[in-house]
Order: C-alpha cells, then sequence, then structure tokens
C-alpha cells in the first residue's frame, strides 16, 4: 500500500479550488450509478435504442452483484483515508469497503455495454466521463489505484456479461 498511497499523496498536489469542485461533483455523477442508470433509463424509452438500454441495464445489474455484491465485502479493504487519517476529505466519507471502485466499475461497464451495443458516439461520450470519474475516486482520496484498476476490470465483465446474457435472451425470446 505504500507505492499507492505516495501515489495518492503525488495527487493530492496538483489539487485546487477548481479541481476540488470539477472532481467534487463529477464524483456524484457516479454515486449509486446516478448518470449510467439515468442513461439507461433514456435508451429504454426511445425505441430504436431500447436494445442499448437493455444491454446496459443487464450490465449494470451484473456489476452490482460482483462489485457490491460479493467482491467488496469479500476482499474488505479500508479506504485510503482511513490509513492517512492526515486527509481532510472534502466528500462524505464513503461508508463501504474500497475494493473494488464502485464508481469506475458501473462507468467501465456502461462503456463496455455501449460499444458492445453499437453506439458508436454514445460509447465514446461515455468513456470521457468514465474517465474522469474513475480518476476523482483517487483525486478525492476514497480509492487506491488499484481500486480503480480493479473497478475496470469488473466493469469490462460486467459489460460483455451484460452484452452476451442479453443476446442470449433475446435469440431464446425471438426478439431482435
Amino acid at each position: 500500500m505504500g507505492i499507492e498511497l505516495q501515489f495518492l499523496n503525488l495527487i493530492q498536489e496538483i489539487r485546487t479550488t477548481f479541481l476540488d469542485v470539477f472532481m467534487s461533483n463529477v464524483t456524484k455523477l457516479g454515486n449509486v450509478g446516478f448518470i449510467w442508470i439515468l442513461l439507461t433509463i433514456i435508451l429504454l424509452v426511445i425505441p430504436k435504442m431500447r436494445k442499448s438500454g437493455v444491454i446496459l441495464a443487464a450490465a449494470l445489474i451484473v456489476d452490482l452483484i460482483l462489485c457490491n455484491v460479493i467482491l467488496k465485502p469479500l476482499v474488505a479493504r479500508i479506504r485510503p483515508f482511513d490509513v492517512n487519517t492526515a486527509i481532510q476529505l472534502i466528500i462524505a466519507k464513503p461508508q463501504d469497503y474500497s475494493f473494488p471502485s464502485g464508481h469506475t466499475a458501473a462507468s467501465v461497464a456502461s462503456v463496455v455495454a455501449l460499444y458492445l451495443a453499437g453506439e458508436k458516439r454514445l460509447w465514446k461520450i461515455a468513456l470521457i466521463l468514465a474517465c474522469f470519474i474513475a480518476f476523482s475516486r483517487m483525486y478525492l482520496y476514497v480509492h487506491y489505484p488499484t481500486d480503480v484498476l480493479g473497478g475496470a476490470v469488473v466493469g469490462v465483465i460486467s459489460g460483455y456479461i451484460g452484452y452476451k446474457v442479453t443476446l442470449r435472451m433475446s435469440r431464446h425470446s425471438g426478439m431482435n
């Protein structure tokens, strides 16, 4: 954990009032998957994008199970601000475990789901937002770099599984 804390401390050296506000707001978009759930609902409402919405919903459900139900309690990693208590957080303390980053996992799951669904422009916009959300978790000192990396891996797996499950279900139901 020493190298990871050093990396987080390095990030603290670039802190500014503007970045504090920006990163706090960016991270809020990922709270409880808000932005991704909202996007899912929008896609489900638009008939020609409904299949993408179903794929995204499936990816987020898989992510929720893998990340929050299985991995976080299993690994039970304490957060960096609990190790380095000298850090003054600028957001409310998260109450769950650190590994993997749920914000990152949901964000990357959404990007992968949108990519596999064939949403050519939307996945690229989502990728930019996902990168900001992932970085914000380290900037705000609530996740280690390996938490973010682990979240990205969980996100890729979740997006892929969500896509495959949706394809299999649509084949069996005769839907396209």
